[in-house]
């Protein structure tokens, strides 16, 4: 085994973990570093761990047998080699970065306690993103504590619910017109706005916050563009993400929104590949725990010698369960969900049962829906979009799937 087979991966999050695993199976050599104390851990779980359903140890990941916990400070690109805050340095073969994204932090007037790089939120207030952040909350929440939480995106309703199930009194203010704008339809987004609310959560869309007002170091209130103020305890900041790309930035790769790569996954030094939240692929960032795992997978088979390995692309869905104290609440979201001129939508609707189903057909093929309540049909409508197949012009298969429940 030398320095120039090994591959080097930066970052022990879901894609991480799922390259160094499969490297490892393959007979690669591989060394994964992760900064993060706390075992690697399926963040995509966090939220049911605030919500006190799952403990840390439940999320944990099985992680590859040679874990080194450091923070890489550095690339020496010419060395080939990384450079750890501890001084240390790791020669590499191939380095992937696998970085993962950053929490984004809304420029909010009393945010941060400091002006420096390294400033802290005050006291109360609460970024949603690590285990850490996870476990912090988790801590000061208790049963009738004021909660806000900003942003009414995936995490922010995550969030929302897992402190509202913990007995917190919950706002979620949310900017936009409605809940999940960019998976859910207007109808979709209504029915998870109602079952928020019988949860006990206070919905509110189209609603800016401007200010966190704290008094000794500690939040006491949050104050809406309109000027009307919300006494809070705890505010959680889910405002979304964005690739953490500093490493990248500062080796010289390129980087737009996220690290750019080609179809092999490859930077802009082909000694370097990077997957995961912190990559740019053909235009798009995804994000999302699928297409990080789409990109290990094939990057671990380039990687161990499958050179007609390649990725290209995803077509992500959307799944969210929220548990509540009598019936858990399912939504599914793939594609694109909202209609354009001259396409046909198959919409079914069930105010008893509180189930919704729509789809959305473009020159006799499936591109988008969206499903609230009962899931069955979830699977074969994915396998549907997914195969990208004309559907019959008679369109009885596909009201079929709408209406079977044993797809999934």
């Amino acid at each position: 085994m030398t320095s120039n087979e090994r591959v080097v991966v930066i970052g022990s999050g879901l894609a991480g973990v799922r390259l160094a695993r499969r490297l490892g199976e393959l007979g690669t050599p591989v060394t994964l570093i992760g900064e993060e104390e706390h075992r690697p851990y399926n963040r995509v779980l966090l939220a049911e761990v605030l919500a006190g359903r799952y403990s840390p140890e439940v999320i944990a990941l099985p992680a590859p047998a040679e874990l080194t916990r450091a923070r890489v400070t550095g690339i020496d690109r010419a060395a080939r080699t990384v450079v750890c805050a501890d001084g240390s340095v790791i020669a590499y073969g191939r380095l992937v970065l696998a970085t993962g994204s950053n929490p984004v932090l809304p420029p909010l007037r009393g945010l941060f306690t400091s002006g420096t790089a390294d400033h802290e939120l005050p006291e109360g207030v609460h970024a949603f993103r690590t285990l850490d952040d996870c476990l912090g909350l988790a801590e000061a929440v208790r049963p009738g504590v004021r909660a806000v939480v900003i942003g009414g995106g995936l995490l922010g309703v995550s969030a929302a619910r897992a402190l509202a199930v913990r007995g917190a009194q919950v706002v979620l203010a949310q900017q936009s017109e409605r809940l999940m704008e960019r998976q859910l339809d207007p109808a979709a987004s209504k029915l998870l706005g109602r079952h928020l609310t019988d949860l006990g959560v206070e919905v509110h869309t189209e609603c800016r916050v401007r200010d966190v007002r704290c008094v000794g170091g500690a939040v006491r209130s949050v104050e809406m563009a309109d000027g009307y103020a919300l006494d809070a305890d705890l505010v959680v900041l889910a405002c979304g993400v964005h690739p953490r790309t500093g490493l990248a930035q500062a080796a010289g790769l390129e980087v737009r929104k996220g690290v750019v790569v080609d179809d092999e996954l490859r930077t802009s030094d082909p000694y370097i590949h990077a997957i995961g939240d912190c990559v740019q692929h053909a235009g798009t960032v995804y994000g999302l725990a699928t297409p990080a795992l789409e990109q290990a997978d094939a990057l671990a088979a380039l990687l161990a010698g499958d050179t007609g390995s390649r990725y290209t692309g995803t077509r992500s869905l959307t799944r969210l369960t929220l548990t509540g104290p009598d019936s858990p609440f399912d939504l599914a979201a793939f594609g694109e969900t909202e209609a354009l001129p001259g396409d046909d939508v198959v919409q079914l609707t069930d105010a008893t049962r509180g189930t919704y189903r729509k789809v959305v057909v473009r020159d006799d093929r499936l591109v988008g829906g969206v499903l609230v309540g009962e899931l069955g049909t979830v699977g074969a409508l994915a396998r549907a979009w997914e195969g990208a197949e004309p559907l019959p012009s008679d369109g009885g298969p596909l009201l079929h799937l709408l209406t079977h429940d044993g797809g999934s």
